[in-house]
């Protein structure tokens, strides 16, 4: 349901009917904020993700510099989440053109017409994790990013630093973001989503072996997860007045590193399954390319928060999202 009357200036979303976009809006409008500016196309059954949501009107992002250029009184902040997010696309050309050139021009309206900027960047910035994951402006030309969709994001995040306009805008490293509205996502979904029926129906996951068996055995490689409604709570933080003069780049992640065979029993312990874990050879194309560990520095943003934020632990947060949404194909 659209609500078109505008009572505030609008906060534009890109990307709100995708997986951490709408589940922004939905957290937003539990909050009371309607006046939102929804920015996405709705192919691949994106739009179900929108359905029950209440917001002041949708444009595709090709529509969206035109609008800016118009209405720019009526805009307040903006929160740039569309990307493509796929670290297996090889087309270089179209993410440089989605994921750099885009968000260069929209940081650059943001700052010239003194708009709020948040923007995402990615944990895949960090490349194999030699260097750690400490979201230190000092470290960015340091970071060797080992995907072509890390280094797109990677390029916007040095642009930001070489314009000096990282003490102006928002970036936010999100980590292995996993929960409700990832129907759409395809390959990229979480192994969650991926594997529920399959334990549902065959009692069993299939996780990667090691290609690091020297630090790493099977399935003890490790991610830091987060649960969605955690991410955008702590998105949306940036935009109340008491966090209104933070900028830079933050992590977003739970600051744990949990291993794929927790996330896999957890699974199993939401269905009520017994755990029954086979381990299967990693497809050539992630051999080289391959997140053995990641784990988010939380520091920056404890520090900001006060550490008044808590992260729900993995297990919970598997329990919710399979029986509140995958068992009944529920969004939030």
């Amino acid at each position: 349901m659209n609500k078109k009357k505008l009572d505030k200036k609008l906060t534009v979303i890109t990307g709100a009917a995708g997986f951490i976009g709408s589940c922004l809006v939905r957290y937003l409008n539990d909050l009371g904020f309607f006046d939102l500016l929804l920015v996405d196309d709705l192919k691949v059954g994106k739009w179900k993700n929108l359905v029950g949501k209440a917001f002041y009107d949708i444009i595709s992002k090709e529509d969206l510099f035109e609008y800016l250029k118009t209405k720019k009184d009526d805009i307040e902040s903006i929160i740039h989440l569309g990307a493509c997010s796929d670290t297996t696309c090889m087309d270089e050309n179209y993410l440089l053109e989605n994921n750099y050139r885009y968000t260069k021009r929209l940081a650059e309206f943001a700052l010239n017409n003194d708009k709020r900027f948040i923007y995402a960047s990615s944990a895949a910035t960090y490349g194999d994790g030699k260097l750690g994951f400490l979201d230190n402006h000092d470290q960015l030309e340091e970071l060797r990013p080992i995907n072509m969709y890390g280094y797109s994001k990677h390029l916007f995040d040095l642009w930001a630093k070489r314009e000096n306009v990282l003490d102006k805008i928002v970036g936010l490293k999100y980590f292995n973001v996993f929960g409700p509205n990832e129907y759409h996502k395809g390959k990229m979904a979480s192994m969650i989503l991926k594997m529920h029926k399959k334990v549902f129906d065959e009692s069993k996951i299939f996780l990667f072996k090691s290609n690091d068996l020297n630090n790493f055995k099977d399935g003890e490689q490790v991610r830091d997860f987060i649960y969605v409604k955690d991410a955008v709570k702590m998105t949306a933080l940036f935009l109340q007045d008491k966090y209104k003069n933070f900028a830079g780049i933050f992590n977003i992640g739970s600051g744990k590193a949990n291993t794929w065979n927790l996330l896999a029993s957890s699974l199993f312990k939401s269905l009520k399954k017994k755990i029954n874990i086979q381990y299967i050879d990693m497809p050539q194309e992630l051999l080289h390319q391959y997140q053995n560990y990641t784990c988010a520095d939380m520091t920056k943003f404890k520090k900001m928060v006060q550490n008044n934020f808590e992260i729900t632990n993995i297990e919970d947060s598997v329990f919710d999202y399979v029986q509140n949404y995958l068992i009944e194909d529920k969004r939030w």
